[in-house]
Formats: C-alpha cells, structure tokens, sequence
C-alpha cells in the first residue's frame, strides 16, 4: 500500500536528516554576531579516539579531531 503523505524535502533532495540538520547549523552558526559566533564555533569540534584490536585485545588508543591540522 503505497502513502501519499508528504517526503520531507530533504529527503526528495536525496540528503540525510543529520547532513541537513548540520547545513541548518553552520547557517545559524554563522549569523551569530560576536563573540556568540566564536564561542559556537569552538563547540562544534570534535575529538575522538581510536583503538586497533588484535588477539581480542586493543592497543594504544589514537586521538583524532575533526578539525584540519594547522
């Protein structure tokens, strides 16, 4: 049974919700005026570690960022 709601336009633009929702973020991100728009900046990066296993046991974690290394 097919539905006729309505597609979210997202979707009909062949975007996921999380790349759409990250576009609509960096739009606001961006009209903040200082230091707003600076103290958003910092909060949006992201750093993680990453951990290669072998025998069933992981070795020495990596740090990463999301950000490009200056």
């Amino acid at each position: 049974m097919a539905s006729n709601a309505a597609v979210p336009f997202w979707r009909a633009a062949g975007m996921t919700y999380i790349t759409y929702s990250n576009i609509c973020a960096n739009l606001v991100r961006n009209c903040l005026k200082e230091p707003f728009k600076a103290e958003s900046i910092n909060r949006e990066k992201v750093h993680f570690s990453l951990s290669k296993w072998s025998d069933g046991k992981p070795q020495k974690p990596v740090l990463r960022s999301d950000t490009p290394q200056v």
